[in-house]
């Protein structure tokens, strides 16, 4: 049975940015963001106005933050929120920490995505704080 959850459409514009694997940690700021080093690349997601210089950057992402926490031994959490994307043809970048999950969608994109994570019985919360913050 998959679970209905609630989310909370987070009110940033996000970037997606790739360095090399042996580039420095850049200087990180802003309100959100999620380093992850590999031994093929350096990815950096944050908010698109302090993207770092140097960066291969694509911009114009939007977050969903899954409420948690979540135990580890919980199965089907993201994939509750991920199959209904796919089903709609929604391209997703996610990130996990330890309480919870978020799922970055491309903002042209996210009423697609809403649509179809209603859908399903999930519940979005701050929807329209996309709106509010781009008229500032």
């Amino acid at each position: 049975m998959t679970p209905a959850l609630t989310l909370s459409l987070l009110p940033l514009k996000l970037a997606v940015c790739r360095f090399a694997p042996t580039t420095p940690l850049p200087a990180l700021g802003g309100e959100f963001f999620s380093v992850t080093r590999t031994a093929d690349e350096l990815s950096l997601i944050c908010e698109d106005t302090v993207i770092p210089a140097g960066a291969r950057a694509e911009g114009g992402w939007v977050a969903l933050k899954l409420h948690g926490p979540f135990e580890f031994t919980l199965t089907g959490i993201l994939t509750a929120v991920l199959i209904p994307l796919r089903d709609a043809g929604v391209g997703v970048f996610a990130l996990s920490t330890f309480d919870t999950d978020y799922v970055l969608v491309k903002r042209e994109r996210l009423d697609a995505a809403l649509t179809a994570l209603r859908g399903v019985g999930h519940t979005i919360l701050g929807d329209g704080v996309l709106d509010a913050a781009e008229q500032e």
